[in-house]
């Protein structure tokens, strides 16, 4: 088919009627196109995946916990007074924590107590029916281990300890004593596991109302950690939980205990954890930690790598009355959540494939001279997404894309030109500028380029006198001047008001340029035919200051700054040496 009556022939009935096939591949076109929508919905969608991630986090930290609490009032329940010593109270102890063990195996199978006597007793549930009974009934002997099973099992002795356990020099002791109520101790590592374990503690007091000794369970934080270390946060994503002081308590990407140095083990620290995404999203969340902004969470923020990439976080935060204090974080690279839209779209783009190698064999001529232009299109678009209004698009055709293309350059030519003068506006003269220096910049013969600044001297008195319709005419009347009295690659743009600006390159030196300026300074001493008849000066005037670059400048701005102050000093020369009677125009009636 002659390219001509292509032309003429309507895009549609190109595409539809001889090539139906085709459509298919214009789906290519769409899941292209649809990433730019793609993209703009993924805010919304990170969004909610981070307050969903960092919230099922929180809902498994209070899952964790919250039986602590319900372990303690069972082994010791508020109000009930405790034995002076445990020989007294040993069978109903004993089967109170049974109990106590017995309602949240994972994670507090253990509790235990210790009095002002140095006394200890504790339960450790291996299974439903097997236990571990922990005693010592003197504060100066060895504590010895013993297992049963049932309830009211006989007890089996199995060893003592060879180091002496004192109660009342332990932490959950001393922390417990001190408390009001239910307290936490510090998170800690168990050396027999090297896992990290809370201790949750309250103090027990005596028939006569004084402290007689503390009970505590422990709360181990393995599973919390299997938990966070499991979830599929996104290719490069972290969520971790942290105390406020830094020490990690859970993490997808990182131990939270660490060989020490000298030997022994130790907690990480967030911020010096391997992990850089890890490290840098506590490194932002530190300073709101610290200042307790927590007023209504979960909440989502953005922050910047040392990398300058960008990521999507979501914080969270746990405390209780017994003083635990843990914070989620949930962080995760935006191009992570772009991922998905890439993915899509190019799943997209291999089935279209599939499909257009069909309608190749018919059609291929039609196809590429139809896509040629489509990406020149896309092309030109994304140019002028980014601010270039000079690439010309290109395209002659008369069907649907030719009138896209011509639309186009509409668009382009709206947005450089001046509505009022129809010359350039201000952004179409700093992108020539800048594309001139350029130039100018890449020749060997380093030639200069030249900038006018013109500032029209008469102008407010014309629109007082005469009115802003005046005022239009007279500016439209420069600016035509303007333009047809310099050089056929000179650039003439109106800046700003009744200012305007000349750029002019392969300039010879200052000399030339000052020829130049004294040529368009008679031109605006020339009288306007919009002021044609009418009473007083007849012409506009004008304030010109010029700009040499290099020797004045190197980018668009210190070029424009040189010759605006370059016409201010102009025009105040001018007004030194002009005669003390000003021409004034009449005034409106």
């Amino acid at each position: 088919m002659p390219t001509r009556l292509l032309q003429s022939v309507s895009l549609r009935l190109v595409l539809i009627v001889p090539y139906v096939v085709l459509v298919v591949g214009l789906a290519v076109a769409l899941g292209v196109l649809s990433y730019s929508a793609g993209s703009r919905a993924v805010s919304t969608v990170s969004e909610q995946l981070l307050l969903e991630t960092v919230s099922r986090i929180s809902q498994a930290v209070d899952r964790h916990i919250v039986g602590s609490s319900a372990v303690l009032e069972s082994a010791f329940p508020d109000g009930m007074p405790a034995p002076p010593t445990i020989e007294q109270d040993f069978h109903d102890i004993r089967n109170r924590f049974w109990v106590a063990t017995s309602i949240h195996t994972d994670p507090n199978n253990y509790v235990y107590y210790g009095n002002e006597a140095g006394q200890g007793l504790g339960l450790y549930r291996h299974g439903a029916e097997e236990v571990e009974l922990r005693m010592k009934l003197r504060a100066d002997e060895h504590r010895a281990i013993y297992r049963y099973s049932g309830l009211d099992g006989h007890l089996q002795f199995v060893r003592r300890e060879a180091s002496l356990f004192d109660p009342r020099s332990r932490p959950w002791y001393a922390d417990g004593k001190t408390a009001d109520g239910h307290t936490w101790t510090s998170v800690y590592i168990d050396f027999g596991t090297l896992q990290l374990v809370a201790t949750r503690a309250r103090r027990v007091l005596g028939p006569a109302g004084l402290f007689e000794g503390v009970v505590a369970t422990d709360v181990a934080l393995k599973a919390l950690n299997d938990f966070v270390g499991r979830l599929k946060v996104s290719p490069n994503g972290v969520a971790y939980i942290v105390e406020p002081d830094g020490n990690l308590i859970a993490s997808s990407a990182s131990p939270n205990v660490v060989s020490l140095p000298g030997g022994g083990y130790g907690r990480l620290q967030a911020g010096s954890s391997e992990h850089a995404l890890l490290r840098a999203s506590y490194q932002t969340v530190q300073a709101r930690i610290a200042a307790r902004r927590d007023e209504s969470l979960p909440r989502v923020f953005e922050f910047h790598d040392a990398e300058g990439s960008l990521i999507h976080a979501a914080i969270d935060r746990i405390r209780d009355e017994a003083g635990l204090d843990w914070v989620m974080v949930v962080a995760m690279p935006a191009s992570d959540f772009l991922g998905g839209v890439v993915d899509n779209v190019r799943r997209t783009v291999v089935l279209a494939s599939i499909a257009v190698l069909v309608a190749v064999a018919i059609g291929f001529g039609i196809l590429n001279w139809v896509s040629r232009d489509l990406r020149r299109l896309a092309a030109v678009a994304s140019r002028i997404g980014d601010g270039d209004l000079e690439t010309p698009v290109g395209i002659a055709r008369r069907d649907e894309l030719g009138e896209l293309a011509r639309s186009f350059e509409r668009m382009q030519d709206r947005l450089r030109t001046d509505r009022l003068t129809g010359i350039a506006n201000r952004e179409a003269l700093l992108q020539q500028l800048e594309h001139r220096l350029a130039q100018a910049r890449g020749d060997r013969r380093k030639p200069h380029v030249g900038v006018l600044f013109i500032d029209l001297n008469r102008f407010k008195d014309i629109n007082d006198s005469f009115g802003h319709d005046t005022g239009d005419r007279v500016l439209q009347e420069i600016a035509s001047r303007l333009a047809g009295n310099v050089r056929a690659n000179d650039f003439v743009a109106r800046y700003a008001g009744d200012e305007f600006v000349i750029i002019t390159d392969q300039v010879a030196g200052r000399d030339a340029l000052e020829q130049v300026r004294l040529h368009i300074a008679r031109l605006l001493d020339e009288p306007l035919a919009a002021l044609a008849g009418a009473p007083g000066p007849h012409s506009a005037g004008g304030a010109i200051g010029s700009a040499l670059f290099p020797e004045d400048g190197d980018s668009p701005e210190s070029l424009l700054r040189h010759a605006d102050h370059a016409m201010y000093a102009n025009k105040l020369s001018t007004r030194a040496t002009a005669p003390s009677t000003v021409l004034r125009f009449p005034q409106r009636p």
